[in-house]
């Protein structure tokens, strides 16, 4: 979002100051406190942030204001500790509102407090201070277009080349694809569909699709080898498998939903289709990138000269593809996978900001796993699954020697 000429931004400061205001020489009376805090203009690491400042003899000794922000993790968390957080700011006394930006101590869609004081600068350096205003609650908002361009630009960076597929799958227990089936919300045992459920909240902190957007999930990504879809998987030993045509053709639209990792160099790119008109589209047409169908660098559907549809995917990312509409199990079939299930990966815990962190990148499996001969195995054959997708060997020492690809 474009600033207003002249609007003060406030960054993260020294904490030296900080320290001097919390072990100078304490509360004035005659400083105001501040009143009716206001915070506007959210995003995702961003907010504007004023207040009233009453008529009081110590108005006009006001140098600088002291901002103390903190998440809201527990209630606990809500009374202030000033000389144990590290995100007090401090800025000088300029007209308001100001801005206070910054990703390395801003998350999307994190609830935080926030409290201001008045501060007068001393000439020993010391700081006197009003008493703390009361303590205001807001949320930052998702990512907006701007920040999911950025992200899909990263992901395009490194989705590798296209390789065909024909058919769109998906993995579940046995119990999920037959006729009595409570224990599956997004089952309709009657009419033996797949029903849209709301996406849970793994991938990135930010991303408008987590917590909102219904759908099914699919795969599609292929072993490099053979071209067809690989025998084993972390979901389930059953697999419903379903023609590409009939969920991706002329009348779908495709949107980039996210990217994120695993603290692993494999990396994850969310797709969504949705039919033309539908209210997955509407959902989506306002909040995210869209691709054209036929030329992106993840999944396309293209016309042939005989009119028949052909597919492809990126190799070097594991899709994910969220189709926004029921999908009935009669359009495709259901068989057993004559692999082994892996281990069940959990991305809930996957790296939430790809878009800022920066660092060094994990060649291995997550460093924290307790290594007994069964997780051993799992591993192992997690591996060799991905393997067979084309997620290692070239393409995983590429990313070791590149360190603008995975930031932790």
């Amino acid at each position: 979002m474009t600033e207003p000429p002249n609007s003060p931004s406030l960054q993260l400061c020294d904490r030296k100051a900080t320290e001097s205001a919390d072990s100078g020489i304490g509360d004035v009376d005659d400083l105001p406190v501040p009143q009716q805090i206001r915070i506007s203009n959210i995003t995702c690491d961003s907010f504007k942030i004023s207040w009233d400042i009453p008529d009081s003899r110590g108005r006009e000794r006001i140098t600088h204001y002291f901002i103390d922000l903190n998440k809201k993790e527990n209630e606990k968390e809500n009374k202030f500790k000033h000389k144990e957080i590290p995100t007090k700011l401090v800025a000088k006394a300029v007209p308001l509102p100001m801005t206070v930006r910054g990703h390395w101590f801003l998350s999307p869609r994190t609830e935080y407090t926030v409290s201001v004081q008045t501060a007068a600068k001393q000439p020993d350096g010391d700081y006197a201070v009003s008493p703390w205003s009361e303590i205001i609650e807001f949320c930052t908002a998702d990512y907006s277009a701007v920040h999911l361009n950025q992200l899909l630009q990263k992901a395009e960076a490194i989705a590798g080349r296209m390789l065909p597929f024909t058919v769109f799958y998906r993995n579940q227990q046995k119990e999920y694809f037959q006729q009595a089936s409570p224990s599956y919300r997004s089952r309709d045992a009657q009419c033996r569909r797949m029903l849209p459920s709301v996406k849970d909240n793994s991938g990135s902190h930010g991303s408008p699709i987590s917590g909102k957007l219904q759908g099914v999930f699919f795969s599609c990504n292929t072993e490099f080898n053979t071209g067809k879809p690989p025998q084993d998987s972390p979901y389930g030993p059953y697999r419903f498998q379903i023609q590409a045509d009939v969920l991706f053709n002329q009348n779908t639209n495709v949107y980039f939903g996210d990217f994120y990792c695993m603290y692993t160099s494999y990396h994850y790119v969310i797709l969504v289709l949705a039919p033309a008109g539908s209210d997955g589209d509407a959902f989506c047409s306002g909040r995210l990138p869209a691709l054209d169908r036929a030329n992106n660098f993840f999944l396309r559907c293209s016309e042939e000269s005989d009119g028949s549809l052909s597919f492809r995917h990126a190799q070097d990312v594991i899709l994910e593809v969220i189709y926004t509409e029921p999908v009935d199990l009669s359009l495709g079939t259901v068989e057993k996978i004559s692999g082994q299930q892996l281990l069940s990966q959990s991305t809930v815990n996957a790296k939430k900001d790809l878009l800022h962190q920066r660092s060094t990148l994990l060649t291995g499996q997550t460093a924290n796993l307790l290594m007994n001969d069964k997780l051993l195995t799992q591993l192992s054959l997690r591996n060799r699954w991905l393997n067979r997708a084309g997620f290692l060997g070239k393409y995983h020492r590429a990313f070791c020697n590149n360190p603008n690809i995975c930031w932790l």
